[in-house]
């Protein structure tokens, strides 16, 4: 079994409340799930408004599937146009 984690630094700069913040990620969010199938949250910054932090992870039993996962992921974020991708920590057990 293979493990990829990513932690992902976004930054949102429409968003100008909590509120607007929520709705960008969550149709970020959901894109991400439907099209990767993999496991996503919001784990840091949740009370900033133009910043977040997503954990992701992806369990497969080919390391190359892992990697090329979350490399589309990222393509998928910077080319989003709703958030800047600001970093990214990948990892692979």
């Amino acid at each position: 079994m293979v493990v990829g984690i990513m932690v992902v630094e976004l930054r949102i700069s429409e968003a100008d409340s909590l509120k607007s913040k929520r709705r960008v990620l969550k149709s970020l969010v959901d894109k991400i799930k439907a099209r990767f199938n993999v496991s996503i949250a919001e784990v840091g910054k949740q009370n900033a408004w133009q910043f977040s932090t997503l954990g992701v992870s992806v369990v497969s039993n080919n390391s190359t599937h892992v990697h090329q996962t979350l490399n589309a992921l990222v393509r998928f974020i910077e080319c989003a146009g709703t958030v800047e991708l600001l970093d990214v920590q990948m990892e692979v057990l």
